[in-house]
């Protein structure tokens, strides 16, 4: 029996507090090296507080961190790197309008005389790209490169500082299926080299997939270690939660009625000013889902900017239940009967610096009964937030905490709260359940079908072609900024889907035609 790697990183008996939360209990781990220890828990049961701690950003108040087995005191990150621990944080630590190259000096800068030696370090990112398959172009600004790219600049910064163990926390969360299986060649590559990496994750079949032991947490407590090679996704996703958990949608067939959203011939620029949504026509009937397929960047952004009154369209019509929408402002629209959770939750989705109270009302709090004409009704805001942080199970020690406090995935359920709490007659859902844990993803699903069944369209937009094919009525395929397709959910194959991804359509006589 071969004999098992050393281990390079050891917790023991790690414990952290914050008010009214015990965020972490006397938690022990292990990681060896070049293996993927796989971190999996519900959103709030202490994983990214944890890699805090290891990281340096928190303190423990309790316990002991061992690296290579011995005792170490991490004060602050840069005591973290000197160890060698690297971190990729789910929300990218770049400055958009640096370089890849000034990115990656940033804080560890190096030259002579008070000159930054720029090209040294230029050099040495070529290296790493090559030696690691991280593809990337040192003198591209950052805001210029996709998420994916961004993704490997982090992952350079690291190695860049010479990280022996590597935290990847939700590194897959908004890659697509190509990007996410580039990162996993990535990880190959890694590993290969004696890096160790914590993998911190909510899709199960990915920890399945790349990891070598997994452990879950619950409530700030290790709860039970696994063999990926022995586990499914159910019981991960069972001890996760502590119950069972139904992975598959439970959902009767469609009874759609009129149309509620109608689009004609939309044309919507990005931020460059080039075409993103190209003539795109398409309708949603209530009682409905109607889910667009598509990878990243086909428009999709930019479209539901678009519905939701955040990019204005260059051409065509946006048209709700009869009346004309295209050019609207966004309370307007909000006022109509559309509800949005939006792809991008911190910057189009919360107020972060507000309490949780708060943001359950960002669309409402002008209204009654939370509002006497300019005067606020805080008894009113407080009762509804308290609804509805029980209704859907949002874990926050309060409603008065500021919502940067809460992880991504309790702010998501925020948002879902808020949104779909209100009586709407369009639902906007763009990739509704990123970030989020298998017991979320199951309840969020549940209210999406219900907001479908109490009569309303839902425009269901993600990346995730699970999502897809177990929430969709319909399916449309968005490509080039345009449908290139449109299925019923019943009919269509992931094969099908796939090929309209890449934009081939296969016409009748079998002969395969790009789009």
């Amino acid at each position: 029996m071969p004999e098992s790697p050393p281990v390079v990183l050891e917790v023991r008996g790690l414990t952290k507090r914050f008010p009214g939360v015990l965020a972490n209990d006397h938690i022990d781990l292990q990681v060896r090296k070049g293996q993927v220890l796989g971190l999996l828990g519900e959103n709030g049961a202490g994983k990214s507080t944890l890699m805090n701690l290891i990281y340096g950003l928190y303190q423990p108040d309790e316990g002991q961190i061992l690296v290579n087995g011995k005792a170490a005191k991490i004060r602050n990150p840069n005591d973290a790197i000197a160890l060698g621990i690297g971190m990729v944080h789910q929300h990218f630590q770049l400055v958009p309008v640096l370089t890849v190259t000034e990115n990656v000096m940033l804080g560890n800068e190096t030259g002579f005389l008070g000159f930054l030696n720029r090209r040294a370090a230029r050099q040495r990112i070529i290296e790493i790209s090559k030696q690691y398959g991280l593809e990337v172009d040192p003198d591209a600004l950052v805001q210029d490169l996709p998420v994916g790219i961004q993704q490997r600049v982090e992952i350079i910064k690291a190695l860049y500082r010479k990280c022996d163990i590597l935290i990847l926390d939700e590194p897959s969360a908004v890659l697509t299926p190509q990007e996410t299986e580039g990162l996993f060649a990535i990880m190959r590559s890694l590993l290969a080299r004696g890096v160790s990496i914590i993998f911190i994750s909510h899709k199960l079949k990915e920890v399945l997939e790349i990891c070598d032991a997994v452990t879950v947490l619950r409530l700030g407590k290790v709860v039970g270690s696994a063999d990926p090679k022995q586990s499914t996704e159910e019981s991960l996703a069972s001890m996760m939660v502590g119950r069972s958990v139904l992975l598959e949608v439970d959902k009767k067939p469609a009874k759609p009625r009129d149309t509620i959203l109608s689009i004609r011939n939309l044309v919507v620029l990005d931020d460059r000013k080039l075409t993103a949504v190209n003539h795109l026509s398409l309708e949603v009937r209530g009682g409905e889902i109607l889910g667009i397929a598509g990878v990243q960047g086909n428009g999709q952004t930019e479209l539901v900017e678009a519905i939701t009154g955040l990019r204005r369209a260059s051409s065509g019509h946006i048209v709700l239940e009869g009346k004309d929408l295209t050019h609207s402002h966004p309370r307007h629209i909000t006022e109509s009967g559309v509800a949005h959770v939006p792809e991008d939750r911190q910057k189009n989705g919360v107020v972060l610096n507000f309490p949780v109270k708060d943001n359950m009302v960002l669309q409402t709090y002008y209204l009654g009964p939370f509002a006497f004409g300019i005067l606020a009704n805080e008894k009113a805001k407080e009762e509804n937030a308290r609804h509805l942080v029980q209704k859907f199970d949002v874990r926050t020690p309060n409603i008065f905490v500021n919502l940067s406090t809460l992880s991504g995935g309790n702010q998501q359920k925020v948002i879902v709260a808020r949104e779909f709490s209100r009586t709407s007659n369009l639902v906007i859902a763009a990739q509704p359940t990123r970030g989020l844990d298998v017991g979320s993803i199951e309840f969020i699903h549940k209210q999406i079908v219900a907001m479908r069944d109490e009569g309303a369209a839902v425009l269901l937009v993600s990346t995730e072609l699970d999502e897809i094919f177990s929430l969709s009525d319909r399916i449309a395929v968005m490509y080039a900024g345009k449908i290139i397709d449109t299925l019923d959910a019943a009919e269509a194959t992931r094969e099908n889907v796939g090929l309209l991804m890449a934009g081939i359509r296969r016409e009748a006589e079998g002969v395969a035609v790009h789009g």
